[in-house]
């Protein structure tokens, strides 16, 4: 059974427990669908609309990729448990074994991978959603910026997935281009997802 088949009471609860996974990188990316979703339905309360028939076409191409970036983050919960799995393998293989060192590494640069995908998928998120805050529904301005600083979250909270595995790595090269891309989106992205909120905050109190 897949993680994002359970109920949100099932989820929540073996999030709670002492099993490896579910983790933050699932909590992530499953944080970050709720984000872009709340995007989608700015959308779905813009079209339609005489008051926004300049803008349908826009907000209906919005619709469309928030709808694809809400599976692919459904997709990432399970795809980060199975990423995981290795690592998790690789902590229990004994010290003196002489393979588990590049067991390690391997295993940590696999689990590396999804919330590395998660954080850059947050990124599209944030960008769809500043422009539903833009061009979306006045009624609905404030489930944008809840999407806007869910996917913020969403991303910051990846971001210690990687870090966590980069800090261990000794390709040191592949550990510092990680963190290097995953600091440049931080960097970008935090930033937009606050200005997107502090629009919404502004227009909403006027």
């Amino acid at each position: 059974m897949k993680l994002i088949d359970n109920t949100v009471a099932a989820f929540t609860q073996e999030l709670a427990s002492p099993a490896p996974v579910p983790g933050g990188g699932g909590a992530s990316a499953l944080a970050a669908a709720i984000g872009i979703s709340l995007g989608d339905m700015v959308g779905e309360l813009t079209v339609g609309k005489k008051r926004y028939a300049d803008v349908e076409q826009d907000v209906r191409s919005l619709m469309e990729r928030s709808q694809a970036l809400r599976i692919r983050f459904l997709e990432l919960v399970d795809a980060d448990a199975e990423a995981f799995a290795p690592l998790a393998k690789a902590y229990g293989i004994p010290k003196e074994d002489p393979n588990r060192a590049e067991v390690m590494e391997n295993a940590l640069k696999v689990a590396c991978s999804v919330p590395m995908d998660i954080m850059r998928a947050c990124g599209e998120a944030i960008d769809i959603i500043e422009d539903f805050a833009a061009k979306g529904s006045k009624l609905a301005i404030s489930d944008a910026g809840c999407g806007a600083i869910l996917c913020k979250a969403a991303m910051q909270a990846a971001s210690l997935n990687v870090f966590i595995n980069t800090k261990s790595m000794k390709d040191r090269a592949c550990a510092e281009a990680l963190e290097e891309e995953a600091n440049a989106l931080l960097a970008k992205y935090t930033a937009l997802g606050d200005a997107v909120f502090e629009t919404v905050v502004n227009r909403i109190r006027g």
